[in-house]
């Protein structure tokens, strides 16, 4: 019982690629769940990898998909379990008067209600394997911080924060309960950032201080992001605070 299992969301790229590269040494199994598989993305000898491309849109079929794939585990196959949801998207940004209905289901879809689904599945299915368990979710300060049009993915991960909360009081009841975290990474150079330093200013008022932060060169790289958030995830007291930011102290 050597290997420690990982199973990550949004693996394919950004920082969520970064966060699979890290993991993939040694004595990691790692499944990453993208819409895409990454080529690039191979486990060096004594790891092993999973590439599965599903819709987080669709997180009933991906739930299950992974309650069923954990089940089918031999008994005492790893050392420990851990969830990472890292997917998330940004709908167009827009207010939410100009916004469209089906692109605010989905980034919901893909930012909460698949998360939820995700978390219910790994821990109903690891519940009875009797060893340490660990859910990260990848928050966002914009969780804790309201900003104009984007009330989508601001809702999204205020909701992560808060279903994160009252899942640590679930876990912290029972007695091999998982140890949880929503945990906001910082302000990282990805392919989000682009989108909301390139929005039209009359819809996104705050896109001066998104290209402020580029200029300024204030913006975390996507594999610097991923070793403090693998770093967090490894701290002794990961969970003792259910709601985080890797700036804390």
């Amino acid at each position: 019982m050597t290997q420690h299992l990982f199973i990550l969301t949004g693996g394919s790229r950004g920082m969520g690629l970064a966060l699979a590269r890290q993991l993939l040494v040694p004595g990691h199994s790692l499944v990453s769940i993208a819409r895409r598989a990454n080529p690039e993305l191979a486990a060096p000898e004594g790891a092993q990898l999973e590439q599965w491309t599903l819709d987080l849109a669709d997180g009933a079929q991906a739930a299950a998909r992974l309650q069923s794939w954990l089940a089918a585990q031999p008994a005492g196959r790893y050392a420990s379990a851990t969830l990472i949801n890292n997917a998330g998207v940004i709908p167009r940004i827009a207010p939410l008067s100009a916004s469209d209905p089906a692109d605010l289901a989905n980034a919901l879809r893909v930012g909460l209600e698949a998360p939820m689904q995700l978390t219910a599945a790994f821990l109903g299915a690891t519940e009875g394997w009797g060893v340490p368990r660990k859910v990260l979710n990848i928050s966002s300060g914009l969780g804790r911080r309201a900003m104009a049009s984007q009330a989508a993915y601001c809702a999204a991960k205020a909701g992560m924060d808060h279903f994160t909360r009252c899942l640590a009081l679930d876990e912290a009841a029972k007695p091999n309960g998982a140890r949880v975290c929503s945990l906001a990474p910082g302000v990282i150079d990805t392919d989000m950032q682009v989108q909301l330093r390139s929005a039209d200013a009359a819809d996104f008022p705050d896109v001066g201080n998104f290209a402020q932060l580029k200029s300024s060169g204030s913006l975390t790289s996507p594999e610097e992001a991923a070793r403090r958030l693998l770093a967090w995830l490894a701290r002794e007291d990961f969970g003792a605070n259910p709601v985080a930011d890797v700036r804390d102290a």
